[in-house]
């Protein structure tokens, strides 16, 4: 490319980027606001008007520790589900020969066309009425325990690695166990934080669900505090306006940090390079 053309590419994704920034700097500069400013002169407030009292205010309200506490919960019975059973079946559909793998696999596709909301009726009865896990974190956690997409991103991923070696480890003597957890899986970790990256925004975030099944505050994910606060309380406070995006701070903030520690891993490796010849 030439001088003008770089010049050009930068100022265009310098723009874009900004763009998208914009509202997530306006949500924390809402956030320290002591008094509201909805319009965009806001963006820029006097220093006076900065303050850290939204946040003491909503924290007395819904307690954002314990709400952060219960997400964190939640996520990672999601994540620790979706990464035990995702890389086995993503590995016995890619690896293993076996009858009836296509078929598993299409099905595998056709529950991502299926809407949540379809299920969520029959998943309430079941969970809720028949094994007794209404207000329990376990509860709130099975219907997402088996993530469909990360198993056909683990699959994908694992029809990449070269076949020679689980021939030459299968030679040695080396179990399905050993070649998944020694050989296989060292060489998917870029397709390992795209799943985590991806289904730890999804839980996080979720309020539906976790909004039906559970009844007692304490045990509420935040997402689902913030919006019985939005709902209940926000009108009572001095600054509902600043106390709302102060939530949505404290929310949002994870999600941006674990993309910002792990986004450098989003490259994919020399799957090849164990193979010689």
């Amino acid at each position: 490319m030439s001088r003008p053309q770089r010049i050009l590419r930068g100022v265009v994704l310098g723009i874009g980027a900004l763009v998208f920034l914009f509202p997530f700097y306006y949500m924390v500069i809402g956030s320290l606001q002591a008094k509201p400013d909805p319009s965009v002169a806001g963006a820029f407030p006097n220093v006076a008007n900065i303050t850290g009292e939204n946040y003491v205010q909503i924290n007395d309200r819904i307690n954002l520790f314990q709400g952060l506490l219960n997400s964190g919960i939640f996520t990672g019975g999601v994540l620790l589900g979706t990464m035990v059973f995702g890389l086995l079946a993503g590995y016995a559909l890619a690896v293993l020969q076996w009858r009836g793998r296509g078929v598993t696999f299409a099905l595998a596709l056709l529950v991502q066309v299926i809407p949540f909301q379809l299920l969520m009726i029959p998943l309430y009865v079941l969970i809720a009425r028949d094994y007794g896990l209404a207000d329990n974190y376990l509860g709130m956690i099975l219907p997402f325990f088996i993530n469909s997409t990360a198993v056909v991103i683990f699959r994908q991923y694992f029809l990449q690695l070269p076949k020679e070696l689980f021939e030459a480890a299968r030679i040695d003597g080396a179990s399905e166990l050993v070649l998944l957890w020694r050989i296989a899986i060292p060489l998917v970790r870029p397709a390992i934080i795209t799943v985590v990256l991806l289904t730890f925004i999804g839980p996080w975030n979720e309020f539906l669900w976790p909004f039906l099944v559970t009844k007692e505050a304490s045990l509420q994910p935040l997402a689902v505090s913030l919006a019985n606060y939005i709902s209940n309380v926000a009108a009572s406070a001095s600054n509902p306006f600043g106390a709302t995006l102060a939530g949505a701070v404290v929310l949002a903030a994870p999600v941006v940090v674990l993309f910002i520690v792990f986004q450098r891993y989003f490259v994919s490796t020399n799957i090849g390079s164990g193979v010689k010849g």
